[in-house]
């Protein structure tokens, strides 16, 4: 018995050495990624009218920005239940590598997944939202992991001369990333209010980091970048609303693009089109939707009627963003676009769903390429 006794606690121990050990592992990192202190954050955002009782807020209040229990439970179900559906069958084709060389003074853009891609705007280059790390987390070893690779090597990327960041959630700012951008490239980074104390305290210089908050805007050159609503939220850790989120009109002497970053529909859309529009181009977002928070992510439809609401009747191109390289939430994977494509062809909104690493020139003719139904 006492054998046995022995044996069973070197087992326990064992275990608990082992679990600990995968918790070291997944912890990897995670302090820095978390991001910056909430007093150097406070600093940069106390400045705001939108910023109140110690929390930014959505100009269209948000019913909630996340489930309740019972939600959570149903959508656990949902995960394990359609696990089949939420992930492609076969590998995601890439076009690989992308290509760059084009002529930069016409409007483009090359989606390389998510909610990153290169935009080219008059001569100018602007990178949104770059994430290339194979995980949305703080952690090395947790958290969603891409379901294909990028599709360009984040060195083989040409210069750019502007990175563009919506929020502080880590599908959309990537320490790993932003890191390589700050070896890499000398372009600035433009944030709303409280994202660049994150950038500082990764070390990030302070000439590079262009900090605003809705309604104002920086300049690159002849082109200028616009900081405006979205509606969404924000937080990297327990915290939540402590720094701004956004979505930005990127608008050179010719041609205007928006790009929406992460936000459910809001009646801002219309304001922003009046005020900045009309827009040739849209990037939006039209998945990761679920009924637990539906004012803080579009579904497809909702991205439509942003795109009409931003420009011209519905004119220009809408290219979506914000699916297919992440997990988020248990809807199938390729339904955001499918759903896309029937809403947009009864508004008569020209869409163009690119394949990673693939380069969009609105001014060509456009060619349906259903990649996603593989």
């Amino acid at each position: 018995m006492v054998m046995v006794r022995a044996a069973l606690r070197l087992a326990a121990g064992t275990v608990t050495l082992a679990a600990g050990g995968w918790v070291l592992r997944a912890l990897h990192g995670a302090p820095d990624a978390l991001g910056a202190d909430p007093t150097a954050v406070r600093a940069v955002t106390v400045r705001s009218p939108n910023y109140r009782d110690g929390v930014f807020v959505n100009l269209d209040p948000a019913s909630k920005s996340g489930p309740d229990r019972e939600q959570l439970a149903l959508i656990a179900w949902e995960f394990v239940g359609g696990r089949g559906k939420s992930r492609p069958a076969v590998p995601i084709p890439l076009t690989a590598p992308a290509t760059f060389d084009g002529d930069t003074s016409r409007l483009a853009v090359s989606w390389l997944g998510h909610s990153t891609a290169l935009l080219e705007i008059d001569g100018y280059r602007v990178l949104t939202d770059p994430v290339w790390s194979h995980r949305c987390s703080p952690s090395d070893v947790i958290g969603p992991e891409r379901l294909h690779p990028p599709p360009v090597e984040l060195g083989a990327l040409p210069a750019v001369d502007a990175v563009v960041i919506s929020h502080d959630h880590y599908d959309h700012l990537d320490i790993d990333t932003i890191l390589a951008l700050a070896r890499t490239q000398r372009a600035p980074f433009f944030v709303p209010l409280g994202v660049g104390a994150h950038l500082r305290s990764w070390g990030i210089p302070e000439h590079r980091v262009v900090e605003l908050d809705w309604h104002e805007s920086g300049r690159v050159g002849d082109l200028t970048v616009i900081c405006l609503p979205a509606r969404h939220f924000s937080g990297r850790f327990l915290d939540r609303n402590t720094t701004l989120w956004a979505s930005w009109g990127i608008v050179g002497p010719t041609r205007r693009a928006y790009f929406g970053g992460d936000t459910g529909y809001t009646k801002s859309f219309a304001q922003i089109g009046a005020d900045h529009g009309p827009f040739d181009l849209t990037l939006l977002p039209i998945g990761a939707y679920n009924s637990s928070w539906p004012d803080v992510h579009m579904n497809p439809e909702e991205a439509v009627r942003a795109h009409v609401d931003l420009t011209a009747a519905g004119s220009g191109l809408l290219v979506p963003i914000h699916w297919a390289t992440f997990r988020l939430a248990p809807h199938p994977w390729a339904e955001p676009v499918e759903r896309l494509l029937e809403a947009a062809e009864a508004a008569d909104v020209t869409v163009a769903a690119p394949a990673p690493g693939q380069r969009i020139d609105p001014a060509a003719p456009p060619r349906f390429n259903p990649w996603w139904r593989l």
